[in-house]
């Protein structure tokens, strides 16, 4: 499958990271198609989608102009059969195994067996999810890093049967959205989240501790190893039930103790402390998911 091939694509799968892929697939000048369990919800993703570009328009990261080019080449539905003519499809939808795999049998009996089935996962195994369908070959992992709009790298992952045709279409696709591919062979938590999940640990770790509070340990990681956003904003950002859940998997899966989950790690979920999203984490956040109880010297670096 060359580039120019690419005119339609499929995300499946309405949440933070089916619309974020769907905004820069939109970007790239590809039609993409939003499809959500229901009409009513499928409405509600607009809309939020909306918000969020407005919001981006507020901080002069966006124009009018680009939110409505955005949203012309963006086409939401609840009827799964509006996809049919998609080049690419992208399940985006919970990390839940039996979900998944259910989707997928239903895509694999909708779709022609050369369309390329990404599935959005950080930890789930490729080769258990194509198991039993009639084109196992044509699925293959693709895990991106959020935001995906401005995000560099995703990780396309290889299952045992994935046929190079596959990956192929995979690869460019993710070049077409300006990013750089990463090839990995099938393995719990790929690469970006097996090597990050131990950091996030352990930084929860030395505040659970009190070496050092939160604030100046993302402060210490930021400046001292010139990374974007430190580990625990990090993780609330991208919500500590899903860090959570992900460090119980590779801990079942591999046994290894540095995947441990930290209790206080537990003990903020428990309390629905999740991140961003819901205003509290590791740190405090406004309504539009602005931190709000940074220390002095801790300049906002994220894009």
């Amino acid at each position: 499958m060359s580039d120019q091939e690419l005119h339609r694509i499929a995300v499946i799968g309405g949440g933070m990271m089916g619309r974020s892929i769907a905004t820069r697939v939109s970007q790239a000048g590809l039609n993409v198609v939003v499809r959500e369990v229901h009409e009513e919800r499928a409405a509600q993703v607009k809309a939020i989608l909306e918000e969020s570009l407005d919001r981006g328009i507020q901080r002069w990261s966006l124009t009018a102009s680009e939110k409505k080019a955005i949203l012309s080449r963006i086409e939401f539905t609840a009827e799964l059969d509006r996809i049919r003519d998609c080049e690419l499809v992208i399940e985006t939808i919970q990390e839940d195994f039996a979900a998944k795999k259910q989707l997928l049998s239903e895509l694999d009996d909708l779709l022609p067996s050369h369309i390329p089935i990404l599935v959005n996962t950080s930890t789930l195994s490729i080769t258990e999810l194509a198991q039993g369908l009639d084109a196992p070959r044509r699925v293959l992992g693709i895990h991106f890093l959020y935001p995906v709009t401005t995000a560099p790298v995703a990780e396309i992952v290889r299952g045992q049967v994935t046929s190079d045709e596959a990956f192929t279409a995979a690869r460019d696709f993710v070049r077409v959205l300006g990013k750089v591919p990463i090839e990995v062979f099938e393995s719990p938590g790929f690469v970006t989240t097996r090597v990050v999940l131990p950091l996030i640990n352990e930084a929860v770790h030395v505040v659970m501790e009190g070496v050092a509070s939160a604030a100046e340990v993302d402060l210490a990681i930021k400046l001292g190893y010139e990374f974007r956003t430190g580990p625990l904003e990090w993780a609330d950002r991208v919500g500590l039930h899903k860090i959570l859940t992900w460090m119980e998997y590779l801990f079942h899966e591999t046994g290894e103790s540095k995947f441990r989950p930290c209790p206080l790690l537990r003990k903020l979920v428990r309390a629905g402390h999740t991140g961003a999203r819901v205003g509290r984490g590791f740190f405090t956040y406004d309504e539009n998911r602005t931190r709000l109880d940074r220390l002095p010297d801790d300049t906002p670096r994220l894009g």
